[in-house]
């Protein structure tokens, strides 16, 4: 059974670097929806727990059709648009991330 997953990266990144980062991050984010299997994504700013001072703190949720175009993603173009960001803001940003699947669903 296919069952649509979520790939979330929480981003923490320099104050500093934070307007900058945001404008590479919405090219990046058109980039990744554009990956077979990508559907969309949500960009939330993280108010609670507060970051640290002087950092900024962001979340990006993206939902992927399955399991394989997440493989594939890691696979393949993960390598190469993460290391866009580095080069971009070198080690002024984290970015750890993780992979959801619904476990239920309730309305």
């Amino acid at each position: 059974m296919n069952t649509m997953i979520e790939y979330e990266v929480d981003l923490e990144v320099d104050e500093q670097v934070a307007a900058a980062f945001q404008a590479w991050l919405t090219g990046h984010v058109q980039d990744m929806l554009a990956l077979p299997g990508f559907l969309s994504a949500t960009c939330w700013r993280v108010v609670d727990p507060a970051p640290a001072s002087g950092r900024s703190s962001l979340c990006v949720r993206y939902v992927l059709a399955d399991r394989a175009a997440l493989a594939a993603y890691l696979d393949g173009a993960a390598v190469r648009m993460r290391s866009e960001g580095l080069a971009r803001l070198g080690l002024r940003f984290q970015a750890p991330p993780r992979v959801l699947q619904p476990s239920w669903t309730q309305a």
